[in-house]
């Protein structure tokens, strides 16, 4: 890591702390340290991973009670859009073709030297829907960039590739999400995190463990099997507004052991 890669992730660190001990505060729990958070060993269990995922594609599109919850999630997004801005870090949409990265490594490495993260943009393909859907978080979010207006999804997805992925190193893929949803979790107000939940790990695990991925006895095929269809040939989770229950987070928390 150059100087200025070090640099970067350190004001990003200490900003994403600042942030999570205010959210800690206003909540009255316990603030925690968010590189140990970073550190902790994880056990990958590939049961929740479905159980997880069956209740995504159970739910309905809509669940009642929520769009309050989402409109703090949006003003929340909001407010760790502009502690990236403050870290340095530009966000502009992409306008290449496919995708912005080759891979998370990739987002990691251009992002930390450059300063600049593209964002692949909600209304280029996120969901069946594509930016049509009625998901709250895809309202206009009144910030423009590179003359696009960015949707609330547009901003959410930057923060969580930022302070998930860039801060930490974290991967993609099941593990990495899990590790990037772990610590991006304690910025958010805990009576948010279920919703967060739906969003990330929710999506995530519809995407590599979901019922439509699965054979008739359940089973999910590895790379090489019969019926094995890789990530780029599948489709987008539709963007439901879901609330996970405490006892599912409770578990996802679980699977994460402290060092000591």
């Amino acid at each position: 890591m150059s100087g200025d890669d070090h640099r970067l992730t350190v004001r990003l660190g200490e900003l994403a702390q600042a942030h999570a001990d205010r959210a800690a505060a206003r909540a009255g729990v316990p603030a925690v340290r968010l590189d140990r958070l970073a550190a902790e060993p994880l056990r990958l269990d590939e049961d929740f991973c479905r159980e997880v995922a069956d209740r995504y594609d159970a739910a309905p599109m809509v669940t009642a009670g929520t769009a309050r919850g989402y409109a703090r999630l949006a003003a929340e997004n909001l407010r760790q859009f502009r502690l990236i801005g403050e870290a340095g870090i530009r966000v502009l949409p992409w306008t290449g073709p496919g995708q912005p990265y080759r891979d998370s490594r990739d987002l990691i490495a251009r992002v930390r030297a450059t300063g600049l993260l593209h964002v692949f943009l909600t209304r280029h393909g996120h969901g069946p829907a594509g930016a049509d859907g009625d998901h709250p978080l895809r309202a206009p979010a009144g910030v423009r960039a590179g003359g696009e207006e960015l949707l609330h999804n547009d901003i959410f997805r930057a923060v969580h590739d930022v302070f998930g992925h860039v801060l930490f190193g974290n991967t993609f893929g099941p593990r990495g999400e899990f590790r990037a949803t772990r610590c991006h979790l304690a910025m958010y107000p805990p009576d948010l995190h279920p919703l967060v939940f739906a969003e990330l790990v929710g999506q995530l695990c519809w995407f590599f463990h979901g019922p439509h991925l699965r054979r008739p006895d359940g089973t999910l095929p590895r790379r090489g099997e019969p019926g094995y269809v890789p990530p780029p040939r599948r489709p987008y989770p539709p963007q439901k507004q879901l609330v996970y229950d405490r006892r599912t987070l409770n578990r996802f928390a679980a699977l994460f052991t402290s060092p000591g």
